[in-house]
Parts: C-alpha cells; sequence; structure tokens
C-alpha cells in the first residue's frame, strides 16, 4: 500500500517564510509581463460601419490571427475582416508563458487515451506544424525573442525518476541524472531531469500576437478592436454579424473566440474558464545568475499533476529574468470569464514560496509582475470543432493550455472545413468527433472540485490514481498531466 504523504512544494509553503514571500511581492506590479511593454502597436478602430467580406475572423488572438494570416495566403484575392472584442492579443494569446509545443492532443499519453488510431499521425501533424510556425515567423521577420533550445521535465519525488527515464529514448529526449541536471540547472529540489529539445520553442507570446497583426495587415486584413460581435445570423445565404457599432455581412465565418462565450449554443457546454497564474521576476544580478546556472535557455516543467511551468526571459535590455507559473488552476463557480479573477493573492504567496524553496540561493530576489488568465479548458483537454449554418460558420475552442503552437493547426482546420472540401484534416478523428460536455452548475463546480482533490492525492501517493480519476480516464474526462 503506497504511503500518502505532502508533495516538496506542499511542504515549501510550510517551510518559507511568509514574510519573505510577502516581501517579494510587496512592490509587485499586478499586470501581464508581456503586454506592459512600449513595443505593444496602437489601438485599431472599432468598426463604425456595414461591411462586406468574404471571410470574417471573430476573436483577435492567436487562433484568429492564423486563421486570417493563412487565409490571406492560400488565396491573396479574398477579403478577410478581423473583429476582436478588446485588443489584439490581450488575453489567452499574451498571458501564456510563451510555451510552444508540437503536441495537438495535450501529450502523447492523453493523445492514446482518446485518439489510439490516429494518435501517431497526429504527432507527425503536430512536429510539422511547429515547423511551419518557426518558419512563416522568420519568413515574415516575426520579432517575437524565439529560443530553440527545448524544455527541460524534472522530478520532484523520487518516484517520478522512473516516468523520465522510461520517457527518454538517447536523441532528441535525453535522460540526466542529479548531477547531469544540475549542469543545466542548480536546484537541490531536483532529482533527474529529461530534456525535449525538439518539442518546444519558447516566445514572447505578446510580440508573437503583435507580429502575426502586422503580418496579417500586410496581406490587407482589415482588423477592428473593440467590435465586439453580439450575434450572428443567416440572411439571404449570407452571415450577419451584428456588433455594437456596426454590421459584417461575410460568405464565411470563423469563429476563434475560445474561452469567452460561444456564438453557437451547441457548443456552450464544451469548454469552462480555468485560472492560472504567472510571476515574473526582476532581472538577476550576476552572482544569482551563477547560483543557478541555466546558461541553456531552455522551459522547465515538473511533472505534477498540479504542475509549474518556468523559463528565462532575456529582457529588453539584455537581463535575465524568470518566470514562475503554474500549480493553482482554478474553476470559479458559474463558469464565466471575469477579469475580477484574473489576480490571486493567495496563488502569488503559493508560487513565490515553492519558487524560493527551488532556488534558495534567490531569496533576496523580488518579482516584478504578477497576473492571471483564463485558459479554455474542454474535457479531452485539447481543441474541438464544430461546423453551423450549412458550412459557413466554423469554430474551433478547448486548447486547454497548449494554444500557442496547436492554435495554427486549428485554423488551417476551420479553412479546410469551411471550403467544404475533404481533406486530410477534415476526415480525422479528432475534427470529426466532440469532447464530452461538462454539467451544468452545480454539478460542474463539484466535478471540478472532486477531480482537483484527486489529482492531488494522486500526487500525494506516488502517482497513483484512485477509483474517482480511474472513472473518469474510463469515461474520457480523465487527464494524467
Amino acid at each position: 500500500m503506497t504511503i500518502s504523504k505532502p508533495t516538496f512544494f506542499e511542504n515549501a509553503e510550510k517551510s518559507i517564510d511568509p514574510a519573505l514571500c510577502a516581501a517579494s511581492l510587496r512592490d509587485t506590479k499586478r499586470a501581464v509581463y508581456w503586454l506592459d511593454s512600449p513595443a505593444r502597436p496602437g489601438v485599431r478602430e472599432s468598426l463604425r460601419a456595414q461591411l462586406n467580406t468574404d471571410l470574417l475572423v471573430v476573436g483577435g488572438g492567436y487562433t484568429g490571427l492564423w486563421t486570417a494570416l493563412l487565409a490571406k495566403e492560400r488565396n491573396p484575392e479574398t477579403t478577410v475582416v478581423l473583429l476582436e472584442a478588446a485588443w489584439i492579443g490581450s488575453e489567452a494569446s499574451g498571458r501564456n508563458g510563451g510555451f510552444c509545443e508540437t503536441s495537438l492532443v495535450h501529450g502523447e499519453s492523453n493523445g492514446e487515451a482518446h485518439l489510439p488510431k490516429e494518435n501517431a499521425r497526429l504527432t507527425e501533424l503536430g512536429n510539422e506544424n511547429l515547423a511551419e510556425l518557426i518558419e512563416t515567423i522568420e519568413r515574415y521577420g516575426i520579432d517575437c525573442d524565439l529560443i530553440r533550445e527545448g524544455a527541460l521535465a524534472v522530478a520532484t519525488e523520487p518516484h517520478q525518476d522512473a516516468w523520465l527515464r522510461e520517457e527518454s529514448n538517447g536523441e532528441d529526449v535525453i535522460y540526466l541524472d542529479r548531477a547531469q541536471t544540475n549542469e543545466l540547472i542548480k536546484s537541490d529540489a531536483f532529482y533527474s531531469g529529461s530534456w525535449s529539445k525538439e518539442d518546444t520553442v519558447l516566445v514572447n507570446p505578446a510580440k508573437l500576437a503583435w507580429g502575426l497583426l502586422e503580418a496579417c495587415e500586410q496581406l490587407g486584413v482589415k482588423v477592428y478592436e473593440q467590435s465586439k460581435v453580439t450575434g450572428i445570423s443567416e440572411v439571404g445565404g449570407r452571415i450577419v454579424a451584428d456588433t455594437d457599432g456596426g454590421q459584417i455581412t461575410a460568405a464565411k465565418v470563423a469563429l476563434a473566440t475560445n474561452v469567452f462565450p460561444t456564438l453557437l449554443k451547441r457548443n456552450a457546454l464544451m469548454t469552462v474558464p480555468v485560472y492560472d497564474y504567472v510571476l515574473v521576476t526582476d532581472p538577476l544580478t550576476k552572482a544569482q545568475r551563477e547560483a543557478i546556472g541555466w546558461e541553456t535557455l531552455h522551459g522547465l516543467v515538473d511533472l505534477n499533476n498540479r504542475f509549474h511551468y518556468s523559463r528565462p526571459i532575456i529582457d529588453e535590455n539584455g537581463d535575465f529574468r524568470i518566470l514562475y507559473g503554474g500549480w493553482d488552476a482554478i474553476y470559479r463557480f458559474g463558469g464565466k470569464v471575469n477579469h475580477e479573477y484574473y489576480d490571486s493573492e493567495t496563488t502569488y504567496t503559493k508560487l513565490a514560496a515553492h519558487f524560493f524553496a527551488t532556488f534558495p540561493e534567490l531569496q533576496d530576489l523580488k518579482f516584478s509582475h504578477a497576473w492571471g488568465g483564463a485558459i479554455d479548458s474542454c474535457s479531452r483537454f485539447f481543441s474541438f470543432f464544430a461546423l453551423a449554418y450549412k458550412g459557413k460558420v466554423a469554430s474551433v475552442a478547448g486548447f486547454t493550455g497548449l494554444g500557442v503552437g496547436a492554435s495554427r493547426f486549428g485554423a488551417k482546420v476551420m479553412l479546410d472545413l469551411l471550403d467544404g472540401k475533404k481533406t486530410e484534416l477534415t476526415e480525422l478523428e479528432m475534427v470529426k468527433k466532440k469532447p464530452l460536455p461538462f454539467p451544468p452548475e452545480p454539478a460542474a463546480w463539484l466535478g471540478v472540485k472532486m477531480m482537483t482533490a484527486a489529482m492531488a492525492r494522486a500526487d500525494h501517493r506516488e502517482g497513483e490514481r484512485g477509483l474517482f480519476l480511474k472513472t473518469m480516464d474510463a469515461v474520457g474526462m480523465g487527464f494524467d498531466s
């Protein structure tokens, strides 16, 4: 029988002085580091007219920007209008950690659980997608601080070492023992590591969104901000989208609203917002940098169900900072996106304690920025697609935190669906099959609470999944991070 015991990070919350955490967060901006930048582009005008277009894209995050860009690349004569309710990249696309991964299905094991017949092909398509994404960045000269050093997964509990050994192949995924791991990044918290060099790149997420915006506009896409679509309807065989200030009539519509309320009622219960939080440090001194190493600018993740992600940032002055986020993934009763939930002082304090326990040599370091955001989570943890209005409207959502890369693939699928032709992508089971919907409240809130507690119990029991998690696995709503 496996003995239940607290994790390294739970012990950190008890061992790290609360006064240290409070001091490190006292002068921290409650703002997104990436968006708090002089590189942020000027505001685009809001829609104040009635327009006609071939393609309307609703949503100005990665999914919408990739859809607009790829549509113009496929056919430069196509007229494309993009409407954004707030500002380009101001939501999930500008708030994430900047990990851009090959996986389209939230990891190989999750893909195998849901789509065993095509998981291998989806891995190939994911690799192709990342290669094409990088090629696009280079072709348009998008300055998004691209780093191609992969990601280091680390064991913070003894039993996780076996997982790292199992996934390593000695080539592009390399197992590292404690000493070898500490050559890459110094921390007594890490028992071992596995360095995946090819499946992850790091980007400045806001600068990627802004670069895609510029590329879209260079190709003739018309972009309007502060132009929330309040409804769509079909009139005379075309789709009409209404905003408070104007109206767009389009032959086709691509919906890229992700975590925000869907314009297709059939998808209303398919996603829920889960809130994630991030810290960014002040620049490290030379001595602090030497104390932790991290000369190779790889990403960093741990293997807990409640996991952390961390990465280096080279700021505009050439200084080295650290982004540190994850652990808490909070669902709020009611399932609504609410900007009041974009900060969590309790979570910031936990993250600070975890950070200082991981890197005790940095306990005099302060955090410059802290923020949160909403992740569009679906029950299978990767994107799903829908067609409506006799094939004139397509949608994609549910990326569940891995949309930096997978959103481009989602855009390709939507455009194929709107073309009305059978392609390899439109025939994928991934595209045809839908995830299970979430139940209405209060069942959704209770279910998420039970899932969170069960995943924490699994961390306490060396990853051993209890009856609840096994049941969720069996019905297609389980997840092994």
